[in-house]
């Protein structure tokens, strides 16, 4: 990869910024280059902004300079798409097209958040590890079943760079500026912003579901962990209970004492929150999302989201809403 582990020259590092892109995932990636050229007292890093149309906005509202799309790679040594929002803003041809340009190039490729969907749907993640943002990979899945992005905060893998997004590129640009300018170095870069605690690749995402369930039951931390990884596919409740080492009665008691809910209604809402996302990150059918969250029909499925959402989720779709409901 031209320029890699070469600290003399100035490596310019793009980003592609999709409308509705977060602003949080953009700064934690672009920072860490502007520290790293103050520290080392002469630019080394090189920040350049695309966007289609030239103009940059963030979910936000905030407006970023930006270049319109790079019409070849000369001179640019890595270029990240950045984008929030979910799938159905992101059909862009004109940035694939960019992409794919890049890359016969032989310009590293990245995607920051949602920005790895753009790769995958360009076709550059093929046979590639990566990453994407939680709340998209189900999605993702579900859109392009090939692919399997790794529960990971970012990962790297040869001429491809993924993340997670919000505060995880901290942690990449972490890695990235080692790489090229060493450990010590990359330890004073992160230092400078107080990140104390850098994070690994493979570290998660999300909280521990200790954490988010506000319990450290082996047992009921396993059945859980179950209830998340299978939603298409849910457990009898003696089968749960043979993986929690207790009896089904004693499994009940657990839910019920730690959170607050039962077996029935904790897996109900876990399947429903999972059909929520792909409600909102996927031009799946009903029919097809309730099937791949474990309901017997699109009828019996709309009933139960009715339940818990006061409205069905056509209704919900029709309204057009974004924002994915937690808890």
């Amino acid at each position: 990869m031209n320029g890699d582990r070469d600290q003399s020259g100035v490596q310019e590092i793009g980003f592609v910024l999709i409308p509705g892109f977060a602003l949080m995932s953009y700064a934690s990636a672009t920072e860490p280059l502007r520290a790293a050229n103050q520290l080392a007292g002469r630019e080394i890093y090189r920040v350049r902004a695309f966007a289609p149309g030239g103009r940059g906005v963030a979910s936000s509202g905030a407006a970023i300079p930006a270049e319109a799309l790079p019409e070849r790679g000369a001179g640019l040594h890595t270029v990240f798409v950045c984008a929030g929002g979910g799938p159905a803003e992101w059909d862009w041809p004109e940035v694939a097209a960019c992409l794919r340009m890049l890359g016969r190039a032989g310009v590293r490729l990245g995607g920051i958040s949602g920005g790895a969907w753009l790769l995958a749907a360009a076709g550059l993640l093929e046979r590639q590890g990566f990453t994407i943002h939680w709340e998209h990979a189900p999605a993702l899945v579900e859109a392009m079943p090939h692919l399997r992005p790794a529960q990971a905060r970012f990962v790297i893998d040869g001429p491809r760079i993924t993340c997670g997004g919000g505060v995880a590129p901290l942690d990449m640009m972490h890695a990235l500026i080692a790489e090229r300018m060493g450990a010590g170095f990359a330890r004073r870069v992160s230092d400078w912003f107080l990140h104390a605690a850098v994070a690994g690749g493979a570290g998660p995402q999300r909280g521990a579901l200790a954490e988010r369930y506000g319990t450290h039951h082996p047992g009921l931390l396993a059945v859980l962990e179950q209830m998340e990884a299978a939603p298409e596919q849910p457990l009898g409740r003696a089968a749960l209970a043979r993986l929690a080492g207790v009896s089904p009665r004693h499994l009940d008691r657990l839910f019920a004492a730690q959170l607050g809910l039962s077996l029935r209604a904790q897996y109900l809402r876990m399947r429903l929150d999972h059909a929520q996302r792909l409600l909102v990150q996927s031009p799946m059918s009903l029919a097809e999302i309730a099937f791949a969250t474990g309901f017997s029909s699109a009828s019996h499925f709309s009933r139960a989201w009715r339940g818990r959402f006061g409205k069905t989720p056509g209704e919900m779709r029709a309204e057009g809403r974004v924002a994915v409901q937690v808890g």
